[in-house]
């Protein structure tokens, strides 16, 4: 019998000892965390993303401020906005939320974010860092899945994982954790769309990390007996009896792998409180200076 890996009460449990920590600095005369979130335009998934990080911000009892932009936004004006950003004091970490409309360079405004407030992990000092294991700002989605496998007591150390996806957000960077020694201790192949026999590459894992964004695509002739799966994948799929006309979907066939694993996590509820819960977590050490004095 499978265990459910519950993201979501993970998570509710991490922000409740981060309140705690805020509680207490503030008593010692310490500044509120603040975090601040730059959103661009309309996106569905985006909006409800930017609204799940200002109710985290509220119970771990951080200050949180919301930037809107419509899509016509030029890429000067965000770029002051992030310049703007980085100069107060007051803002301890901010995001800039992806994707940006397709007239603006993503990677420029990257850059342009200072990295000691880089709290999603994406400015290339951080990603550097995080590469040669220096202390840093690890990107939210990699470092919530470590959190649930340390939460689980999930062995890692010389275990075979196969990452799913090679993305600047979710594959690379997990693949780097997993195989670093102070994090997985695995040993990692990273597969991806031109990768020749995927099914046999996983049916060798004792963990799966799925982040491919494709429905489905990890099915039970794929997965070892005992095996640990964790499904990044959510991809909105149309569905004429949810309210909203769509849900959630992960990369995994949940229902005919689930039976064969020793952990899954389900899709939502899985990972993405994880995601939100991480990028807490680097607030608190950016309002600490825990990494960059």
């Amino acid at each position: 019998m499978y265990t459910l890996i519950d993201g979501k009460a993970t998570a509710t449990a991490i922000k409740q000892q981060i309140a705690e920590e805020v509680k207490e600095m503030v008593a010692n005369g310490a500044k509120r965390p603040c975090l601040a979130a730059v959103l661009v335009g309309h996106d569905g998934g985006s909006e409800t993303y930017v609204k799940n990080k200002v109710i985290a911000c509220e119970q771990c009892g951080f200050e949180s401020r919301l930037i809107r932009y419509e899509d016509d936004v030029t890429e000067e004006e965000l770029l002051a906005c992030v310049a703007k950003l980085n100069n107060d004091p007051q803002i301890d970490g901010f995001i800039v939320q992806l994707p940006l409309p397709k007239h603006i360079d993503e990677q420029k405004i990257i850059m342009a974010i200072d990295y000691r407030k880089d709290v999603d992990g994406f400015h290339p000092i951080n990603v550097g860092r995080m590469a040669i294991g220096l202390p840093c700002f690890v990107s939210a989605t990699p470092l919530g899945i470590m959190t649930l496998l340390q939460h689980y007591h999930i062995e890692t150390s010389g275990k075979k994982c196969v990452v799913l996806g090679r993305s600047n957000i979710v594959g690379k960077p997990m693949a780097q954790l997993m195989m670093q020694k102070q994090y997985g201790d695995a040993t990692v192949t990273v597969c991806h769309s031109h990768t020749k026999d995927i099914k046999a590459e996983c049916r060798e894992a004792d963990i799966i990390i799925a982040a491919i964004g494709r429905p489905d695509f990890v099915t039970a002739d794929m997965v070892k007996e005992g095996a640990v799966i964790i499904d990044v994948g959510t991809t909105r799929v149309p569905d004429a009896t949810k309210k909203k006309g769509f849900r959630l979907n992960g990369d995994v066939k949940f229902d005919e792998v689930a039976p064969k694993c020793s952990f899954i996590t389900p899709v939502p509820g899985g990972v993405g409180p994880m995601t939100i819960c991480s990028l807490m977590k680097n607030t608190l050490a950016a309002a600490k200076k825990e990494y960059y004095k």
